[in-house]
């Protein structure tokens, strides 16, 4: 059955794999980001128009998160698939993280995916049908040097995904979260970049099954969760990392 997805963080990276997944599922997606522009260019390059809208849409803010749904609403139709993929990285000592960079870090991936689950669970409650995937992260199961404001973030993420399958599981709404580690992104080559992270290729090799993650591959267990068939599985904390985190 043909449904409306949202996809946060929709431009690039895993958000843009989850989006050329759900067209390819049947379904109508709309793809919000902060980049504007990028998000055009996703949709445009998804060569779906009649079943793709695509939204600039700053998570942190409510007020341009609400716009947004409503727009989907309008142009799409009721909300019953969310995909929280929207987040930002940063990688600082910890008596580096200044409160700027620590509200960010939060007001983004942790505020912003409940404000977005706020937005889009209305239309799931009605309906009596919904599935929610918030993507997090491994560091926030490990831990990481210079990320307490990231995994922070990310732990939030899970133990919010964690109450919303409680609380939601009586409306026939499923919640789960995806934690990935190393993804082939332009988010990671970035980081690789500015020396962040040290080279993929290199992290490649420690994985046990011999390579990096890609956002196909999120975007199959994505796929999985939202569907049908993933009815009985809720409030989970669903490993894609090639066996990296155990």
């Amino acid at each position: 059955m043909s449904r409306v997805a949202v996809v946060t963080g929709g431009a690039s990276g895993i958000g843009l794999g989850v989006a050329r997944q759900f067209l390819a599922d049947g379904h109508k997606v709309a793809i919000l980001d902060l980049d504007g522009k990028a998000a055009d260019a996703a949709a445009a390059d998804l060569g779906a128009p009649d079943r793709t809208l695509a939204l600039a849409v700053d998570v942190a803010d409510r007020a341009s998160v609400t716009a947004a749904f409503e727009r989907i609403r309008a142009e799409l139709g009721p909300v019953g698939i969310l995909v929280t993929s929207a987040g930002v990285e940063a990688f600082n000592p910890l008596l580096d993280i200044t409160a700027e960079t620590w509200d960010r870090v939060i007001a983004v991936n942790l505020t912003g995916t409940f404000i977005s689950v706020q937005a889009a669970v209305p239309d799931m409650i009605a309906a009596g049908w919904g599935r929610i995937v918030t993507i997090s992260s491994s560091s926030a199961q490990s831990g990481a040097a210079t990320m307490a404001h990231y995994t922070a973030s990310k732990g939030g993420v899970i133990a919010l995904t964690k109450s919303l399958a409680r609380e939601l599981a009586p409306h026939g709404i499923t919640a789960n979260t995806i934690p990935p580690t190393l993804v082939d992104t332009p988010m990671a080559r970035e980081g690789e970049a500015r020396g962040d992270i040290v080279a993929i290729d290199t992290i490649a090799k420690m994985v046990p099954l011999g390579r990096a993650g890609t956002p196909a591959d999120i975007a199959a267990a994505t796929s999985f969760l939202s569907s049908d068939a993933g009815s009985y599985i809720t409030g989970q904390v669903i490993g894609v990392n090639g066996g990296m985190y155990i």
